[in-house]
């Protein structure tokens, strides 16, 4: 799609070169332009020129138009595809695409993976309802996203459950993202009549031999998310 673009924003400035050049040879030459004014047949073949030149502008107008639309389109698409739409982060497949990459493969020990739950999402739905409950997600997910920038990945792993993916993870990192996650937390609930927001997740990273594969340490994380 890019080199698509490309290729049309060069023909549209090589027919603006064109169409100067010739505008310029025309009227600063008074021989040539004499000789168009007066030859009828020398105006009608520059009428002909110069509407070819008009209908390739018009045709490369509305291929740019269309490309853009295409592209619009394009990325309305993937953000369905890709992209939870209460949480308004990404969602399971987005998680399985990265998942997959690991999948057959010795575990790097790299990786590392927190499972967190909005744990109370139930007393949340029972007191102010599924709107409010779906918004406390929302909210869940966006502090989510602001946390998780220059760490990890995060998605909605289904239901009141997310998941964060460190591909090139440390405990520090890890440690970084949960101390970002609970002070922004923190600050939420610490406002005055907002619903409060209740969690606990599970940490799974550098196991050693006891986890061989991605889904193995993945189920540890939410075990130990259980567990806590």
């Amino acid at each position: 799609m890019r080199k698509i673009d490309k290729l049309k924003t060069v023909q549209l400035i090589v027919f603006i070169l064109l169409t100067a050049v010739c505008a310029l040879v025309v009227f600063s030459n008074k021989t040539l332009f004499h000789t168009i004014a007066l030859d009828g047949n020398v105006r009608l073949m520059c009428i002909f020129l110069w509407a070819s030149l008009a209908l390739s502008f018009l045709f490369i107008f509305l291929d740019l138009s269309m490309y853009s639309s295409i592209k619009r389109e394009y990325r309305e698409l993937d953000y369905a595809v890709h992209t939870d739409a209460t949480s308004g982060i990404a969602n399971r497949y987005s998680s399985d695409v990265i998942i997959e990459k690991y999948l057959d493969k010795p575990l790097p020990a790299h990786v590392g993976a927190v499972m967190i739950e909005l744990s109370n999402i139930k007393e949340i739905n029972d007191q102010y309802g599924h709107i409010q409950g779906n918004n406390a997600i929302r909210v869940f997910g966006t502090i989510l996203k602001m946390t998780s920038v220059d760490l990890c990945f995060v998605a909605r792993n289904g239901g009141n459950r997310f998941l964060a993916i460190f591909e090139e993870g440390s405990e520090e990192k890890i440690n970084e993202f949960i101390s970002r996650f609970e002070t922004k937390v923190n600050e939420g609930n610490s406002i005055p009549g907002k619903m409060k927001l209740e969690y606990r997740y599970g940490v799974a990273f550098n196991e050693g031999d006891s986890v061989k594969s991605i889904t193995e340490l993945i189920s540890l994380s939410f075990n130990r998310m259980i567990n806590s």
